[in-house]
């Protein structure tokens, strides 16, 4: 396993975002914004997530997750750590909201492909 920056590299989450390729940090920032359309605009059209071990695929189901489980509980990502590992590029902090538990501690794995996200693996 290589890392480009420590595991254990915590920042605040405008320095991670500024440190981000375009794409993520703009998913990030619509996440913030809770704006669907903005949020699916850097996923490329035949993107995978999978979100706690649950596989979604294409825009029509990730804007069912977006609308139904992160606006709906005014889920917001707040990532504060960040490296490259495997190709991918791994970003950590915590979700909250309105809803159980919050805040939950989440790491996402993003890989990307012609300037868009192409996979987004969150887990806790």
């Amino acid at each position: 396993m290589q890392t480009d920056t420590p595991a254990d590299d915590r920042r605040d989450t405008e320095t991670v975002v500024k440190a981000l390729p375009k794409p993520i940090a703009d998913y990030i920032e619509a996440n913030a914004r809770l704006d669907v359309d903005a949020m699916l605009q850097p996923f490329a059209s035949d993107a995978v997530l999978v979100d706690v071990g649950r596989r979604l695929e294409g825009y029509a189901e990730l804007r069912t997750l977006f609308e139904e489980e992160v606006v709906a509980v005014k889920a917001i990502f707040t990532p504060d750590g960040i490296r490259h590992e495997n190709g991918q590029v791994v970003v950590e902090g915590p979700a909250h909201g309105d809803f159980k538990g919050s805040p939950i501690r989440f790491t996402y794995r993003f890989a990307l492909e012609n300037d868009a996200i192409k996979t987004l693996e969150i887990t806790l």
